[in-house]
């Protein structure tokens, strides 16, 4: 498979945030939180990794959640709301302090990874890219 083409890849960004967007239902905080989300992930990403597959069931999800409050809604609105308090725990001074042990900085390091890998199974379940 080729790599996809600058364009192909920006179109993906768009969609992605616009129906993201939507199902949020361009709320203040949630919108910020997901733009700096998907800026990330498309930043850390190389674009070899680009499955339109992905993409498109991704997109689909993302229009059930703006189309009603049903169960996708809710994932949605759970997922934001906790990458939220992770960007504010992550900017906080218990997460930055270096004269905790080592014990407890390991924990707070590591707080958010069981959420991290269910993400990861939900989106390898789905065929998604959330």
């Amino acid at each position: 498979m080729s790599s996809p083409s600058k364009a192909e890849v920006l179109l993906a960004y768009r969609q992605l945030y616009t129906h993201a967007l939507r199902a949020v239902q361009y709320s203040a905080p949630a919108r910020y939180t997901l733009r700096d989300h998907l800026r990330l992930a498309f930043r850390r990403t190389s674009p070899a990794a680009y499955d339109r597959q992905k993409i498109d069931n991704t997109l689909e999800f993302l229009r059930g959640a703006a189309r009603e409050k049903g169960l996708e809604h809710r994932i949605v609105k759970s997922l934001i709301h906790t990458w939220w308090h992770e960007r504010l725990f992550k900017q906080s001074s218990r997460y930055t302090v270096d004269q905790k042990d080592r014990n407890e900085v390991k924990c707070l390091r590591t707080a958010y990874d069981p959420f991290n890998h269910t993400l990861h199974m939900l989106n390898e379940s789905m065929g998604m890219c959330i």
